[in-house]
């Protein structure tokens, strides 16, 4: 089929190639405008941008989705279906109409739970042992769509935001080009929604990577994992912020009344730390304007003692 495709972000470019493996035409790609990257503050232009020049396809990059001229364009295109991918934007209803089979969106979650911008990072941060992709024809709704196929998958136990978003980004793309193939022989039926299961993922703050001692170190783990790549999990100790990559949550024993967030013990290759329920043991820190270290090693350049507390 002639397809339209909109998406922004790295996620999307194995479902941008899946479509032309697949023999679809591709008219065109729209993606958001360039930004601003980097200490120089260049211009970077978004992974999808790079994966459509390289494959020779024409990009639009509108300021908005709602300007009358980009709506026309899009209609000269005379694509039979838009497929979008983690663009970013809702799509306004005039451009939904567009297509005669519609727009179809492929969806990091397992809908109608975590509809919006950070499914991935909320399933972990959240504890979930589950997730997926799922197929659907978007209506005005944020992802209220009805549901053309879905595939689940395990989380794994150490896995981080930023590895599952990368294996969901291609079981979503074979998923999406079994939906559309589908789509074009009439071959397959969305499901509405059910709204009583809905539930949301809001988009992830960098506050949202502050760690709370308080909380039993499971949570603390799926945290430093879901909050990974970005923003990060960090805490602060005297009054400096460092970031906290790898850890995981002891099961030994502590005396209940120590307070949350001492460090119990400091090297020799991790930093012990107690949560609500039990000890947190980090095994890989970052302080601001450094490099990445292992414990050990960030320990033979910044004191941290036993009896000291992450506030």
């Amino acid at each position: 089929m002639k397809i339209i495709f909109m998406g922004t972000p790295r996620f999307a470019v194995p479902s941008l190639n899946a479509l032309l493996n697949a023999g679809h035409e591709i008219a065109c790609v729209i993606t958001q405008p360039d930004k601003p990257s980097g200490r120089g503050r260049g211009e970077a232009e978004p992974p999808i941008k790079t994966a459509a020049r390289l494959a020779g396809i024409r990009v639009i990059q509108p300021a908005s989705l709602k300007d009358v001229n980009l709506t026309a364009q899009v209609r000269g295109f005379g694509a039979e279906l838009i497929a979008v991918v983690a663009y970013g934007k809702i799509l306004p209803e005039a451009m939904l109409n567009i297509p005669p089979k519609g727009c179809v969106n492929l969806h990091a979650s397992l809908l109608p739970k975590y509809r919006g911008a950070a499914p991935i990072n909320r399933a972990i941060i959240n504890g979930d042992t589950q997730t997926g992709v799922c197929t659907m024809l978007m209506d005005k709704g944020m992802d209220t769509g009805a549901v053309f196929l879905t595939e689940k998958t395990d989380i794994g136990a150490e896995e981080t935001a930023g590895e599952l978003s990368a294996r969901l980004a291609e079981i979503g793309a074979k998923l999406l080009s079994k939906t559309i193939g589908l789509i074009e022989k009439s071959g397959i039926t969305a499901i509405p929604q059910n709204e009583k299961e809905a539930s949301y993922a809001t988009p992830l703050k960098k506050e949202d990577g502050k760690i709370d001692w308080q909380k039993p170190s499971i949570k603390i783990h799926c945290l430093m994992r879901g909050a990974s790549p970005w923003p990060g999990a960090y805490a602060y100790l005297n009054g400096e912020r460092i970031k906290i990559y790898s850890g995981k949550a002891l099961t030994e024993a502590v005396p209940s009344k120590l307070t949350p967030g001492l460090v119990i013990t400091a090297g020799p290759d991790s930093v012990k730390v107690m949560c609500g329920d039990g000890i947190f043991e980090i095994l890989e820190l970052q302080a601001e304007g450094k490099r990445r270290l292992s414990a050990r090693d960030f320990l033979k350049g910044f004191r941290i003692s036993a009896g000291d507390t992450f506030q």
